[in-house]
């Protein structure tokens, strides 16, 4: 049997981090990476644009890649079957097994999926999922798109020559990140033409294996690690439909059934509705809660993600957070003895700091990650006495693109609590839309899309606390360079 002082089960964002960390500040630890693709996820192109804002490209990798900057570091693609933590070994598909004295979860989290039979039905979530999108839109002409998050958002932008039907829950678009003001901003761009964008030439693309895919469809749930900030550009979403852009939008809808073409017939015979004989027949169809029907060549499935964790159930039991994912204390520990998590596939269990908050994000599945390969050391050479956490969940901070615009979200920045404070917004159509909510005259959150370049004076804002009261509206005042008071 293999003996590792660390393991680590994922290849994504928050794994790749993990044993990174370890190995950084542990160069003579035996450390093991599993995971079920054989191609892992890598950051490049690091920025830090502030203390709390990054960006950075996320590329998929070989194994070598890793292996080659950490001698002390052994990858494995091995699909795991069950856990026993009471003897703290692994086992994998192919009978192998592997003991270890701390061990990390970063198995991310699925797609949720409308229907998890329907062939009509697909999610989006990793390399393997997008390519076989691709391949569908390739020869459709109408889609429907069901959801209001991240990668809704995206897809919506991202797909060209193809009638999009956009159903989304809520009053307005894309609640996840923004508030009604902010969503209309951006509708006036959802019919635009798509901008072209510059492509990275050098990247290297890495395909999969026909190994890998018969092992994902023997285990079912198993996917590869999340997509990252660029997962769409460099990459052909087109239809066949001769315009280039249509989306058309159903407010406050859900899901009632979803019909085959024969259940459809069906159902307009037994009420009697005249067919017309010119009218398109379309594989699917999609019955929304307001009555309206549309056909369609697939459905996106795109509601949100649910964690990786039935596996690891099986065989142990693991305390889980409300939304269902491996409870973690302040130290990313989980409910077991030596067993750490992080990333999607696990839920902040500590305190939380009055600005930040949860959100299954890329760029805290790194922050993740970076941390619990530290906490993981520190319980190794019993240090944990020691440990602070770090400073990275004082602030929600995130910046990402939607639309083709730049996008920063700070603090508190959701429409529940816009609609609890008082609320400063500066907006100039088709450039920037800006908002800042401040709680008892304290910068609470804020969102900037646009190049406004006032990230990291509101970050500090946020952090410090200052009254800002008396400055009024004067705050968001173009012609005042608001850095200068807060040097």
């Amino acid at each position: 049997m293999q003996k590792y002082q660390f393991v680590v089960i994922g290849g994504g964002i928050a794994g790749v981090t993990c044993v990174e960390s370890i190995a950084t500040f542990h160069p003579e630890a035996q450390i093991l990476l599993l995971t079920g693709t054989p191609l892992i996820k890598a950051i490049t192109n690091y920025v830090k644009v502030s203390k709390f804002l990054e960006e950075f490209d996320i590329e998929e990798k070989p194994f070598s890649y890793l292996a080659e900057q950490y001698p002390n570091l052994t990858i494995q693609n091995k699909v795991v079957t069950r856990l026993d933590t009471d003897r703290q070994v692994i086992f994998c598909m192919d009978n192998t097994q592997m003991q270890y004295d701390q061990l990390c979860i970063c198995t991310g989290a699925r797609p949720k999926l409308l229907s998890e039979t329907n062939p009509y039905v697909l999610g989006i979530r990793d390399t393997e999922t997008v390519e076989s999108f691709q391949k569908k839109l390739s020869t459709a002409k109408q889609i429907v798109i069901i959801g209001n998050g991240g990668i809704a958002t995206e897809l919506v932008y991202e797909v060209e020559h193809c009638s999009v039907i956009w159903a989304v829950k809520d009053p307005h678009i894309s609640t996840t990140f923004f508030d009604e003001a902010a969503a209309r901003f951006f509708l006036e761009r959802i019919q635009l033409a798509k901008e072209k964008q510059k492509l990275n030439e050098k990247r290297q693309k890495y395909e999969t294996t026909d190994r890998l895919a018969s092992a994902q469809s023997s285990t079912g749930n198993l996917c590869g690690g999340a997509l990252g900030p660029d997962w769409a550009a460099e990459r052909s979403m087109k239809g066949t439909s001769p315009q280039p852009r249509q989306v058309h939008i159903e407010y406050e809808v859900e899901v009632k059934s979803i019909l085959t073409s024969d259940e459809y017939q069906e159902r307009k015979l037994s009420t009697n509705t005249v067919q017309s004989s010119n009218e398109v027949q379309w594989p699917v169809y999609v019955e929304l809660t307001n009555g309206k029907i549309f056909g369609c060549d697939f459905v996106m499935s795109a509601i949100g993600v649910a964690p990786n964790v039935e596996l690891f159930l099986k065989s142990t039991n693991f305390t889980l957070g409300a939304d269902g994912g491996l409870l973690v204390d302040a130290n990313m520990r989980t409910s077991v003895k030596n067993v750490f998590a992080c990333g999607d596939v696990c839920t902040a269990g500590w305190e939380l700091a009055e600005h930040w908050f949860q959100m299954r994000l890329w760029s805290q599945a790194r922050q993740m990650g970076h941390y619990a390969g530290k906490c993981m050391l520190a319980y190794a050479n019993n240090e944990q006495d020691s440990l602070t956490m770090d400073f990275c969940f004082e602030l929600f901070a995130h910046t990402t693109k939607f639309f083709n615009m730049k996008v920063v979200l700070l603090g508190k920045y959701h429409e529940n609590d816009m609609k609890k404070y008082e609320n400063l917004i500066r907006m100039t159509p088709g450039e920037e839309y800006i908002r800042v909510t401040l709680k008892d005259g304290r910068v609470h959150g804020c969102v900037f899309i646009g190049d406004t370049e006032l990230e990291e004076t509101f970050e500090n804002l946020i952090l410090n606390q200052i009254d800002v009261s008396a400055f009024g509206e004067t705050l968001l005042d173009p012609n005042i360079d608001i850095a200068d008071y807060f040097d």
